[in-house]
């Protein structure tokens, strides 16, 4: 609003009240005080229908205009705090979230590293402790299984020897190659558990045992798998 815009307003403004105090006047005095002071007045002040129309709608419009920009800055203002109240909400969650998740993530790590000991502990205390000899019999190989494989995975891991090699630890399948009482392919894979893999069953049986704890966790997974399947 302009300055001259602004003075006509406080004028018309001013001159409504004093109109408005001048008619008050007349009404409460019988006297011929009243009449002076409406004269007084209507001398003295300038009244808002003394201004001209096109000026009291400049004033009207720049009231209008004025009213309008400061409930725009409010409707602004709200709407920031909306926002920014939006925004303090949905960084809780986010926060919330991600440490939830953080949480997930060191239990499942947990979880892991343990599954992970025991099986390290597993695989290390799986030995022969029997000495290698020149020929076995079937007896004799099923009782250093004994010796290597717990009690209750035993039967299970009996069954996929019985169905792979019948418990001959120099069995070769004519096909694939594969060898001996677990009937690893190739025959070489089980080196890894010792050099005479060839002709030690208790050193293929170790092997054996490794593989089916890391690959499908336990025999009796192991034998599930091969029912399923009808190899492992």
């Amino acid at each position: 609003m302009s300055g001259n815009l602004v003075r006509e307003f406080v004028v018309a403004s001013a001159a409504a009240v004093t109109t408005v105090g001048a008619v008050a006047g007349v009404g409460q005095s019988s006297t011929g005080q009243a009449v002076n002071d409406a004269e007084t007045t209507a001398s003295g002040s300038t009244l808002l229908a003394d201004i001209p129309m096109g000026q009291q709608a400049r004033i009207q419009t720049a009231s209008l205009t004025q009213q309008a920009d400061a409930q725009s800055i409010a409707a602004d203002n709200s709407a920031r705090e909306t926002a920014a109240e939006a925004a303090r909400k949905q960084a809780a969650k986010d926060a919330t979230a991600k440490q939830k998740e953080a949480e997930r993530k060191a239990l499942q790590d947990a979880r892991d590293r343990q599954e992970a000991q025991q099986k390290a502990e597993r695989s290390s205390t799986i030995s022969s402790g029997v000495a290698p000899q020149s020929s076995y019999t079937v007896a004799q190989v099923q009782a250093i299984a004994r010796q290597m494989v717990p009690g209750d995975q035993f039967q299970c891991f009996s069954n996929i020897v019985d169905h792979e090699s019948g418990w001959n630890h120099k069995a070769v399948n004519p096909s694939s190659g594969a060898y001996g009482l677990v009937q690893a392919y190739p025959g070489s894979k089980m080196s890894s558990a010792g050099a005479d893999w060839q002709t030690n069953p208790a050193t293929q049986i170790k092997w054996g045992l490794n593989y089916m704890n890391d690959r499908y966790g336990s025999p009796c997974d192991a034998w599930a798998f091969w029912q399923a399947n009808g190899s492992y």
